[in-house]
Formats: C-alpha cells, structure tokens, sequence
C-alpha cells in the first residue's frame, strides 16, 4: 500500500466515524421520535414516523414543544373505539391551535395507533388526536366510499398500553357536542416532552 493509498483510507475510514457519531442513536431507531406523555392515570410513550406523515408529526411536535398539551384533557371516550383528547382543558375550554394541516392518511387504523382527529374537512387536523382502542380499519383511506380520505395515522403507543386500557374503561357521561362521550373522571395529560429524536 502506498502512502498515498493510506492517507486516503485514513480520510474515509475518519469520515465514516464522523458520519456514525453525528448519526447518533435516535437515526440508528429508523428516524422515529419518542413522546413521553404523562397523565393523571400513569405514562405512555408514544412513537411518531417522520416517515410516513412528515407535516402530522412536525405539527404534533409543535405542540409538544410549546407545552400546549399540558394540562388538557381526554375529553371522547368511545369503549371499543377511540379516546380523543388534546384540545380542550379541564373546565371544557376549547384552546385557540395554529392553522390546519393538509391530510396525510397512508397507515392503518389499528390498536393503539394514534391519529390527528378533524372535522369532514380532510385538511382541517389541528391540536386533536385520537387513540385507538381496536382495529379500525374502517377509518383507513379507500375503506368507505362515503369518507374515502381516511385519518391520518402518525404512531403508535409503545409503553402504555395498560394505561391507555385503564383510561378505555372509565364510564362516561353524556353533555352537550362535542361531550357527548365526556369520561366521568377527569383523564387528564398533565405533560408531554419528547425522549428521542433524529436529527
């Protein structure tokens, strides 16, 4: 080996190192991001796929970051199928969100999947997100021909199942919309905070 042939396989093999060591361990988890969501009924870990819904989760995390879920509240509970929660507080105050994301619907519906709730309007996905508490595939994009757009699904539970099963069997009680599914005792999200996330 020459010495010219070694210095350039000194570069690279350095370059390599430099590009392992600014990866870092949250690349090497496939670009998904950690949420620790903490609540009056115990903690889950939530992962989000940059991924798949790029705009969703960079919205969700704007939220994050700004603690606009701190103390609001899981206001649907539907046993079987969802809790939603994100965007109102504990005395049923609706919060003021940034504007609406465009739809980004392209997984599956499934258990402990978590998805942006919105209105009939495919693009109006603010703050609020849902849990779901089965497979609801019938939320998926192309399933029903009278809401062919879907939801968008943005992650899954991935700690916390049990805490999110505890939360489904609370009894609710029926007020006015949109609290016709209010859980009689307050489940409330008192922080989240991101654990990991790629650069």
């Amino acid at each position: 080996m020459t010495r010219r042939t070694t210095i350039r396989f000194a570069l690279a093999a350095a370059a390599a190192l430099a590009l392992s060591v600014a990866a870092g361990p949250a690349a090497e988890s496939g670009n998904k991001v950690l949420v620790e969501m903490k609540t009056n009924a115990g903690t889950v870990v939530l992962e989000l796929w940059p991924d798949v819904a790029p705009k969703t989760v960079e919205n969700f995390l704007r939220y994050v970051r700004e603690g606009f879920y701190d103390g609001t509240i899981f206001h649907r509970l539907a046993p079987g199928f969802v809790i939603q929660g994100g965007g109102y507080t504990e005395d049923l105050k609706e919060k003021p969100t940034h504007e609406p994301i465009p739809l980004e619907a392209k997984k599956s519906n499934r258990k402990y999947t978590i998805a942006m709730a919105r209105t009939n309007d495919p693009n109006s996905a603010t703050s609020q997100f849902y849990i779901n508490l089965a497979d609801n595939t019938f939320l998926d994009p192309g399933a029903r021909p009278e809401s062919p757009d879907g939801y968008a699904v943005f992650g899954k539970v991935v700690k916390g199942q049990q805490v999110i099963d505890f939360m489904a069997s609370t009894k609710t009680r029926r007020l006015d919309p949109p609290f016709t599914d209010l859980p009689e005792r307050t489940l409330k999200i008192e922080s989240m905070k991101i654990l990991e996330q790629a650069p």
